[in-house]
Protein backbone atom coordinates (compact mmCIF):
# COMPACT_ATOMS: atom_id res chain seq x y z
CA UNK A 1 0.00 0.00 0.00
CA UNK A 2 1.64 3.64 -1.04
CA UNK A 3 4.70 1.90 -2.22
CA UNK A 4 5.42 3.51 -5.40
CA UNK A 5 5.10 7.12 -4.15
CA UNK A 6 7.82 9.49 -4.88
CA UNK A 7 8.84 12.98 -4.97
CA UNK A 8 6.49 14.25 -7.89
CA UNK A 9 3.53 12.35 -6.09
CA UNK A 10 0.65 14.36 -4.56
CA UNK A 11 -0.64 15.31 -1.64
CA UNK A 12 -4.44 14.49 -0.64
CA UNK A 13 -6.12 17.25 1.04
CA UNK A 14 -10.32 15.66 2.53
CA UNK A 15 -12.87 17.63 3.85
CA UNK A 16 -16.64 17.33 4.12
CA UNK A 17 -16.82 19.88 1.07
CA UNK A 18 -15.39 22.80 0.54
CA UNK A 19 -14.04 23.88 3.93
CA UNK A 20 -10.68 22.59 3.35
CA UNK A 21 -9.96 24.47 0.52
CA UNK A 22 -8.89 27.46 3.65
CA UNK A 23 -6.38 24.94 4.40
CA UNK A 24 -4.98 23.53 1.13
CA UNK A 25 -4.41 27.31 -0.61
CA UNK A 26 -2.21 27.74 2.59
CA UNK A 27 0.01 24.73 1.25
CA UNK A 28 -0.51 25.92 -2.35
CA UNK A 29 1.17 29.22 -1.12
CA UNK A 30 4.00 27.59 1.30
CA UNK A 31 5.05 25.14 -1.11
CA UNK A 32 3.85 26.08 -4.31
CA UNK A 33 5.93 23.51 -6.43
CA UNK A 34 3.92 20.52 -4.98
CA UNK A 35 0.89 18.60 -6.23
CA UNK A 36 -2.17 18.48 -4.92
CA UNK A 37 -5.85 16.76 -4.96
CA UNK A 38 -8.36 17.94 -2.81
CA UNK A 39 -11.70 15.50 -2.52
CA UNK A 40 -14.56 17.67 -0.88
CA UNK A 41 -17.35 15.19 0.70
CA UNK A 42 -20.58 17.38 0.34
CA UNK A 43 -22.54 15.18 -0.90
CA UNK A 44 -22.46 14.40 2.74
CA UNK A 45 -22.25 17.26 4.46
CA UNK A 46 -21.91 18.62 7.31
CA UNK A 47 -20.17 16.34 8.93
CA UNK A 48 -20.48 18.40 12.16
CA UNK A 49 -23.85 16.63 13.47
CA UNK A 50 -23.26 13.05 12.26
CA UNK A 51 -22.27 10.32 14.97
CA UNK A 52 -18.53 9.75 15.21
CA UNK A 53 -19.09 6.24 13.52
CA UNK A 54 -20.72 7.85 10.18
CA UNK A 55 -17.85 10.23 9.83
CA UNK A 56 -15.51 7.74 10.54
CA UNK A 57 -16.87 5.54 7.73
CA UNK A 58 -16.75 8.46 5.67
CA UNK A 59 -13.32 9.17 5.93
CA UNK A 60 -12.09 6.17 5.53
CA UNK A 61 -14.01 5.95 2.06
CA UNK A 62 -12.40 8.96 1.16
CA UNK A 63 -9.02 7.28 1.71
CA UNK A 64 -9.55 4.59 -0.69
CA UNK A 65 -10.01 7.69 -3.46
CA UNK A 66 -6.74 9.09 -2.67
CA UNK A 67 -4.96 5.63 -2.35
CA UNK A 68 -6.48 4.81 -6.15
CA UNK A 69 -4.49 7.79 -6.70
CA UNK A 70 -1.18 7.45 -5.26
CA UNK A 71 -0.58 10.50 -2.79
CA UNK A 72 2.26 10.66 -0.87
CA UNK A 73 0.67 12.57 2.26
CA UNK A 74 -3.03 13.09 3.18
CA UNK A 75 -4.16 15.98 5.00
CA UNK A 76 -7.72 15.70 6.38
CA UNK A 77 -8.82 19.29 6.23
CA UNK A 78 -11.48 19.04 8.58
CA UNK A 79 -11.88 19.58 12.46
CA UNK A 80 -14.78 17.00 12.16
CA UNK A 81 -13.40 14.32 10.74
CA UNK A 82 -10.04 14.15 12.54
CA UNK A 83 -11.64 14.00 15.80
CA UNK A 84 -13.50 11.19 14.88
CA UNK A 85 -10.59 9.12 12.49
CA UNK A 86 -7.53 10.81 12.82
CA UNK A 87 -6.22 7.80 15.34
CA UNK A 88 -7.38 4.73 13.08
CA UNK A 89 -6.16 6.20 10.25
CA UNK A 90 -2.40 6.77 11.23
CA UNK A 91 -3.25 2.92 12.35
CA UNK A 92 -3.81 1.72 9.10
CA UNK A 93 -1.97 3.22 6.43
CA UNK A 94 2.38 3.63 6.14
CA UNK A 95 1.64 7.49 4.89
CA UNK A 96 1.94 10.76 6.66
CA UNK A 97 -1.71 11.76 7.70
CA UNK A 98 -1.92 14.92 9.18
CA UNK A 99 -5.25 16.50 10.85
CA UNK A 100 -6.25 20.12 11.87
CA UNK A 101 -7.54 20.62 15.16
CA UNK A 102 -8.12 24.24 17.04
CA UNK A 103 -5.84 26.97 17.40
CA UNK A 104 -6.46 27.10 21.29
CA UNK A 105 -2.42 27.06 22.06
CA UNK A 106 -1.61 30.04 19.86
CA UNK A 107 -4.60 31.73 21.34
CA UNK A 108 -3.68 31.19 24.81
CA UNK A 109 -0.04 31.72 24.43
CA UNK A 110 -1.46 35.50 23.14
CA UNK A 111 -1.67 36.70 26.66
CA UNK A 112 -4.32 39.16 25.44
CA UNK A 113 -7.04 40.06 27.54
CA UNK A 114 -10.50 38.60 27.36
CA UNK A 115 -12.25 35.58 26.67
CA UNK A 116 -11.04 32.84 24.30
CA UNK A 117 -14.07 31.74 21.75
CA UNK A 118 -13.58 28.20 19.83
CA UNK A 119 -16.14 28.39 17.24
CA UNK A 120 -16.62 25.06 15.88
CA UNK A 121 -18.91 21.97 15.01
CA UNK A 122 -21.50 20.71 17.29
CA UNK A 123 -19.24 17.20 17.31
CA UNK A 124 -15.52 18.42 17.23
CA UNK A 125 -16.78 20.50 20.27
CA UNK A 126 -18.49 17.46 22.09
CA UNK A 127 -15.14 15.08 20.84
CA UNK A 128 -12.58 13.55 23.23
CA UNK A 129 -10.08 14.70 21.08
CA UNK A 130 -11.04 18.21 21.64
CA UNK A 131 -11.91 18.53 24.95
CA UNK A 132 -8.49 16.97 26.23
CA UNK A 133 -6.76 19.63 24.52
CA UNK A 134 -9.20 22.10 26.13
CA UNK A 135 -8.55 20.67 29.18
CA UNK A 136 -5.04 21.66 28.89
CA UNK A 137 -5.46 25.18 29.26
CA UNK A 138 -8.70 25.60 31.16
CA UNK A 139 -6.88 26.93 33.77
CA UNK A 140 -5.01 29.52 32.64
CA UNK A 141 -7.46 31.05 30.61
CA UNK A 142 -11.43 31.72 30.16
CA UNK A 143 -12.41 29.01 27.18
CA UNK A 144 -15.89 29.57 25.79
CA UNK A 145 -17.29 26.44 23.45
CA UNK A 146 -18.94 27.89 20.99
CA UNK A 147 -21.31 25.48 18.25
CA UNK A 148 -22.29 27.09 15.24
CA UNK A 149 -24.74 24.40 13.24
CA UNK A 150 -25.13 25.89 10.18
CA UNK A 151 -22.64 28.21 9.50
CA UNK A 152 -21.39 25.21 7.18
CA UNK A 153 -24.12 25.25 4.80
CA UNK A 154 -23.96 28.89 4.12
CA UNK A 155 -20.15 28.10 2.78
CA UNK A 156 -21.25 25.33 1.13
CA UNK A 157 -23.76 27.29 -0.59
CA UNK A 158 -21.28 29.79 -1.59
CA UNK A 159 -22.72 32.52 0.50
CA UNK A 160 -19.77 34.09 2.96
CA UNK A 161 -21.31 37.79 3.46
CA UNK A 162 -24.87 39.10 3.35
CA UNK A 163 -27.71 39.73 5.74
CA UNK A 164 -28.81 36.28 6.17
CA UNK A 165 -24.88 35.18 7.44
CA UNK A 166 -24.80 38.91 9.48
CA UNK A 167 -28.26 37.61 11.27
CA UNK A 168 -27.29 34.08 12.18
CA UNK A 169 -23.44 35.38 13.27
CA UNK A 170 -25.11 38.09 15.71
CA UNK A 171 -27.34 35.44 17.18
CA UNK A 172 -24.57 32.81 18.02
CA UNK A 173 -22.26 35.77 19.27
CA UNK A 174 -24.60 38.17 20.74
CA UNK A 175 -24.22 36.69 24.30
CA UNK A 176 -20.42 37.44 24.24
CA UNK A 177 -20.61 41.22 22.73
CA UNK A 178 -21.08 42.88 25.93
CA UNK A 179 -17.64 41.34 27.54
CA UNK A 180 -13.91 41.34 26.24
CA UNK A 181 -13.29 39.03 24.20
CA UNK A 182 -9.85 38.81 23.19
CA UNK A 183 -9.67 36.01 20.46
CA UNK A 184 -11.95 33.76 18.36
CA UNK A 185 -10.75 30.22 17.11
CA UNK A 186 -12.13 28.98 13.98
CA UNK A 187 -12.48 25.59 14.49
CA UNK A 188 -14.02 24.45 11.36
CA UNK A 189 -11.81 24.76 8.01
CA UNK A 190 -15.41 26.38 6.44
CA UNK A 191 -15.29 29.63 8.60
CA UNK A 192 -12.13 30.97 7.86
CA UNK A 193 -14.20 32.05 4.52
CA UNK A 194 -16.79 34.06 6.88
CA UNK A 195 -14.15 35.60 9.01
CA UNK A 196 -14.62 39.10 7.09
CA UNK A 197 -18.34 38.88 8.76
CA UNK A 198 -17.28 37.92 11.73
CA UNK A 199 -14.61 40.96 12.62
CA UNK A 200 -17.33 43.13 11.18
CA UNK A 201 -19.53 42.06 14.41
CA UNK A 202 -16.95 41.89 16.86
CA UNK A 203 -14.83 44.61 15.59
CA UNK A 204 -11.08 45.34 14.69
CA UNK A 205 -9.51 44.66 18.21
CA UNK A 206 -10.01 40.60 18.47
CA UNK A 207 -7.44 38.31 16.98
CA UNK A 208 -9.66 35.56 14.86
CA UNK A 209 -6.99 32.79 14.03
CA UNK A 210 -7.82 28.83 12.87
CA UNK A 211 -5.19 26.24 12.59
CA UNK A 212 -4.07 25.73 8.58
CA UNK A 213 -0.67 26.82 8.92
CA UNK A 214 0.63 25.31 11.64
CA UNK A 215 -0.61 22.13 10.19
CA UNK A 216 0.51 22.81 6.59
CA UNK A 217 4.00 23.46 8.72
CA UNK A 218 3.57 20.08 10.07
CA UNK A 219 3.26 18.92 6.59
CA UNK A 220 5.77 20.25 5.71
CA UNK A 221 8.28 18.77 8.58
CA UNK A 222 6.81 15.24 7.43
CA UNK A 223 7.35 15.43 4.42
CA UNK A 224 11.31 16.81 4.78
CA UNK A 225 11.95 14.02 7.33
CA UNK A 226 11.03 10.88 4.95
CA UNK A 227 12.73 13.06 1.72
CA UNK A 228 9.66 13.18 -0.45
CA UNK A 229 9.55 17.38 -0.54
CA UNK A 230 8.95 17.86 -4.35
CA UNK A 231 12.15 19.85 -5.98
CA UNK A 232 11.07 20.17 -9.28
CA UNK A 233 11.37 24.20 -10.35
CA UNK A 234 7.54 24.84 -11.61
CA UNK A 235 4.42 25.52 -9.91
CA UNK A 236 2.86 21.96 -9.31
CA UNK A 237 -0.49 20.83 -10.37
CA UNK A 238 -4.42 20.97 -8.24
CA UNK A 239 -6.96 18.46 -9.11
CA UNK A 240 -10.20 19.25 -7.11
CA UNK A 241 -13.22 16.11 -7.23
CA UNK A 242 -16.13 16.39 -5.15
CA UNK A 243 -18.61 13.47 -3.85
CA UNK A 244 -21.25 15.49 -5.30
CA UNK A 245 -23.02 15.96 -8.88
CA UNK A 246 -23.61 19.59 -8.92
CA UNK A 247 -20.75 20.80 -10.92
CA UNK A 248 -20.73 24.23 -9.41
CA UNK A 249 -19.24 23.00 -5.98
CA UNK A 250 -16.14 22.54 -7.93
CA UNK A 251 -16.04 25.86 -9.23
CA UNK A 252 -16.31 27.47 -6.19
CA UNK A 253 -13.71 25.36 -4.66
CA UNK A 254 -11.66 27.01 -7.94
CA UNK A 255 -12.56 30.67 -6.86
CA UNK A 256 -12.58 30.28 -3.03
CA UNK A 257 -8.66 28.54 -4.00
CA UNK A 258 -7.30 31.74 -5.50
CA UNK A 259 -9.32 34.10 -2.65
CA UNK A 260 -6.96 35.38 0.13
Amino acid sequence: MYNTVDKNSPIGFFDSGVGGISVMRRAVELMPNENYIYFGDSKNAPYGVKHADEVRKLTFNAMKFFEESGVKAVVIACNTATSAAIKELRETYNIPIIGIEPAIKPAVESKKQGKIIIMATTMTLAEKKFNNLMDKYKDEREIIKLPAPGLVEFVESGIFSGEEVMEFLKEKLSPYLNSKISTIVLGCTHYPFVKNAIQDIVGEDVDIIDGSYGTIRELKRKLEKINLINDQREDGYVKIFNSSEDKKIVELCKVLLKTK
